[in-house]
């Protein structure tokens, strides 16, 4: 076969370096405004703000966003029921990693979190893992908490989201 029978003629604009023709992109039109040629997500977008950097350590997923509330956690932990993964709860006093101990590489403290109980293996209710989470907030005050989701088929953690944060003012 022949290249001439994949070459097929199209029309394409010219671009000279990085810059394309101008007569391209505004198809003619000079008068459009400078706000309808950029591009916007929306007008509350410059009113959002997410995480505070300073003294705020950032954690698991959905660490930059304010508190979860108790219908966040539940919705959170539905949707684990859902994916049949299996809910767990983990509390630390400090809560990130560090070194403290050894210099070695890739040793850290603080890598592992200690269980709150087992895994909670057949929970089908989120009701029932949002009891443990008060009870273990209700023994443990002052220490991180998070939540984590486990495939027992992939054997793997496929979730995982704090819960509490300690006050730090105390």
């Amino acid at each position: 076969m022949s290249t001439a029978t994949f070459c097929a003629s199209f029309a394409a604009p010219t671009y000279t370096g990085l810059k394309p023709n101008k007569t391209n992109v505004l198809s003619g039109n000079e008068s459009v405004s400078w706000s309808k040629q950029t591009v916007s997500n929306g007008s509350k977008t410059y009113c959002m703000q997410t995480w505070n950097p300073i003294n705020n350590k950032k954690f698991e997923t959905l660490s930059y966003l304010p508190p979860l509330s108790e219908e966040s956690v539940a919705k959170e932990i539905d949707y684990m029921i859902k994916m049949r993964w299996i809910p767990c709860l983990e509390f630390d006093k400090v809560g990130y990693v560090y070194r403290e101990n050894s210099r070695m590489p890739n040793y850290y403290d603080g890598r592992y979190w200690t269980l709150w109980k087992l895994p909670m293996f057949g929970c089908n209710d989120s009701s029932q893992v949002l009891k443990e989470i008060e009870e273990c907030k209700k023994v443990y005050p002052n220490a991180y908490i998070r939540c984590l989701a486990f495939d027992n088929i992939k054997q793997a953690q496929c979730m995982a989201f704090v819960i509490q944060k300690p006050n730090t003012a105390s």
